[in-house]
């Protein structure tokens, strides 16, 4: 596996690729259409959406309903607080780990998320990842969210650094365009919420099957 050169910040996307928040997500997106008297999704088509901001995912489910994302958003938060239980969130194995060995190692470290500040934030207090992500780019934090490079321009703005000093870490194709699109080199990991060959298409520059992998390659 070939290592990334010159590389002095890591941008992290959380669902998915810290975190396992797919279960909690679908039964909260399940939740949201069952209030709203939508017509159904199956849970594949629902975990294709995650990733977009929650005003963007009807617009895809449903084309042909215009204007309904702000309600959307606003049941789902509703919903997402009945189903976000204590303990339902879980870091991904050896996510604690590597990230602690990345900050010792000097790595600059980062979250850009297309969830919101709120459940983000507790998230981040809750599983005791706030003291070594200093710095976090949310979906209100940014005009145009993934695929557009916004959220990781905002972020290098803030460091004062160089795209190709920048690796992107995401499990879907929005994370690898959006690193792409900003001019950075892009990891993606297999066992989020994204398919390999998406990434793949996408571009990413390596794919990782386990986040401890990120130390072979910086």
């Amino acid at each position: 596996m070939n290592k990334f050169q010159g590389i002095k910040l890591v941008v992290l996307d959380f669902d998915g690729t810290l975190a396992d928040t797919l279960q909690v997500i679908l039964n909260t997106m399940q939740a949201t259409l069952r209030a709203l008297d939508l017509p159904s999704r199956s849970d594949e088509q629902c975990k294709a959406m995650i990733g977009l901001r929650l005003t963007e995912i009807p617009e895809r489910l449903f084309p042909e309903l215009k204007g309904i994302g702000p309600r959307y958003a606003e049941a789902y938060r509703k919903q997402f607080a009945l189903c976000n239980v204590p303990g339902a969130v879980p870091l991904f194995p050896g996510v604690l780990e590597t990230l602690h060995e990345l900050s010792r190692r000097g790595f600059l470290l980062s979250i850009a998320s297309s969830r919101g500040h709120e459940s983000l934030d507790n998230y981040l207090r809750d599983l005791h990842l706030e003291d070594i992500i200093p710095f976090i780019v949310a979906a209100e934090d940014v005009t145009q969210a993934k695929p557009d490079p916004e959220p990781v321009l905002k972020t290098l703005s803030h460091f004062g650094l160089k795209p190709q000093e920048v690796l992107v870490v995401g499990d879907t194709d929005f994370d690898i365009l959006m690193g792409r699109n900003a001019g950075c080199y892009t990891c993606g990991v297999t066992y989020g919420n994204g398919s390999r060959q998406s990434m793949l298409d996408a571009g990413a520059h390596a794919l990782i099957d386990n986040f401890s992998q990120l130390l072979d390659l910086l």
